[in-house]
């Protein structure tokens, strides 16, 4: 086995600042071509990250981004204390060395290319690919029957497993894998929920401002929205006299305006819900993303179940192409659920569940987890200080600690749907509070995501930004 060489070597190469390939994946693809060449050899000690950002000129963010990318494909190790070393390449060399002819692409064959600041967008390319195809291919293996067949109603029941222990120890839940069901995401977790437990007509409460797919669909599926106003403790209780059937909420991280429901408004929904025989619905879409201290404890867990229906989803935290999220019902609802599954069937695929259920329990998707949390962290700090330093003229913020995005409010004189159009029309993604909220409300602000772009991709889109905020 090769020891760790102790000169560190230049890894001298140019930036292209105009290239559409984001600058992390530019180094990535030197590094990765350099290794498979045998430039870089098994044991090399990369430089540090600080000195590599100082020598190519971007930030140690940005490196240490592609470091972890390396590590998580394969080709680097990192040792605490020791930095990052390349390892040894084998088959990745051998399978380099005949490359593939590339073929042809037509517009239509390429993704779109996300602009900063789209909103509650994950960054796809920190995805763990090389871990996850470890266990697929080990479950294919050993038990490929389970990933076409055997899985009941409600799902994988290890994946039901996984996620009984995962909500316990990160949700504060206590649930049985029984009272689990497997959902094609949050939309159809909602799906379920409604077909479940309300009929056409039928009032249901939506937070103001909300997730704007939620009130049309509410709208699809023929029921009543009565909207609840969202205030510093929450969203506000329904009004005497206009019990709704179902209440959805976000309440351990508001979209889009972020902050937490405070605890006695939790207890006065729970209450409300106990004496008018009616339902929560948690939408807890990325409570994993709480940048200090341990994730808030759910309202489920809080309620015991009891009125509370918790959603979540592994769409922000783990792979938004699987589609995969899940509900957890309380006991006295689990035979109505049933039902509704055996009507109209399960849309979840059942292929990715059992992989899933490994890669959780392994504990892969909790190493996954701590590293885009801390990656995500650095994004958000970036932001939060670009915008408190270069913005305070338009309006302000509130740092909640937690999220995908942050809300900046604009001062009078600012009006949001004209910035966002002037924004977009300069290839910058910003959406308009006052688009999340209904016409009578007086939101104004910008949603800005931060996870899914790096601090080289934003500081340009700041620019821009600036440029269509002066304009008024």
């Amino acid at each position: 086995m090769a020891s760790i060489q102790t000169h560190i070597p230049a890894l001298a190469f140019t930036i292209d600042r105009h290239s559409k390939v984001p600058v992390f994946e530019q180094i990535c693809t030197v590094i990765r071509t350099r290794a498979v060449s045998g430039s870089l050899t098994q044991g090399t000690r990369l430089p540090a990250t600080r000195a590599m950002a100082t020598e190519l000129g971007v930030s140690r963010s940005t490196i240490v981004t592609a470091y972890d990318q390396l590590v998580a494909e394969g080709y680097l190790t990192s040792v605490q204390g020791s930095g990052y070393t390349v390892c040894a390449i084998g088959e990745v060399e051998l399978a380099q060395k005949t490359p593939l002819p590339t073929p042809s692409k037509t517009q239509g064959d390429t993704p779109p290319t996300p602009h900063p600041f789209q909103a509650g967008r994950p960054d796809m390319r920190l995805f763990p690919h090389a871990q996850w195809a470890k266990t697929t291919a080990r479950i294919c293996r050993t038990d490929p029957r389970s990933m076409l067949e055997g899985a009941s109603p409600f799902g994988h029941f290890k994946l039901r497993q996984a996620i009984a222990a995962h909500v316990a120890d990160w949700r504060g839940i206590t649930a049985s894998p029984h009272q689990i069901i497997i959902t094609a995401g949050s939309t159809d977790a909602l799906e379920i929920c409604t077909r479940s437990l309300a009929q056409e007509g039928d009032r249901i409460g939506l937070e103001n401002p909300g997730y704007l797919p939620l009130r049309h669909f509410a709208e699809v599926q023929g029921l009543d929205p009565m909207y609840l106003d969202a205030t510093g403790a929450g969203a506000d209780l329904p009004p005497p006299g206009t019990a709704p059937r179902l209440v959805v909420l976000t309440p351990s991280h508001q979209y889009p305006l972020g902050g937490a429901m405070s605890p006695n408004r939790r207890l006065e929904f729970i209450h409300w819900a106990q004496s008018h025989d009616a339902w929560i619905i948690e939408d807890d879409y990325d409570s994993e993303f709480r940048y200090a201290g341990r994730p808030i404890p759910a309202m489920a867990g809080f309620d015991h179940l009891d009125r509370t229906l918790y959603i979540g989803s592994f769409s922000k935290i783990f792979s938004s192409a699987l589609r995969l999220g899940y509900v957890i019902v309380p006991d006295p609802l689990i035979d109505g659920f049933r039902d509704t599954m055996r009507r109209f069937g399960q849309k979840a695929s059942l292929m990715p569940q059992a992989p899933l259920a490994e890669f959780i329990s392994s504990g892969e998707f909790y190493r996954h987890l701590r590293r885009v949390r801390r990656i995500y962290g650095e994004r958000r700090k970036f932001l939060l200080d670009s915008l408190a330093q270069g913005f305070a003229e338009f309006g302000h913020f509130e740092d909640h600690q937690a999220g995908m995005q942050v809300t900046f409010h604009l001062n009078e004189g600012l009006a949001d749907h004209a910035v966002s159009a002037r924004a977009a029309d300069l290839g910058v993604t910003a959406h308009p509070l006052s688009e999340y909220a209904t016409k009578n409300s007086n939101f104004n602000g910008l949603v800005l995501g931060f996870c899914g772009f790096t601090p080289d991709e934003m500081a340009p889109a700041l620019g821009v930004l600036r440029q269509a905020l002066r304009a008024g």
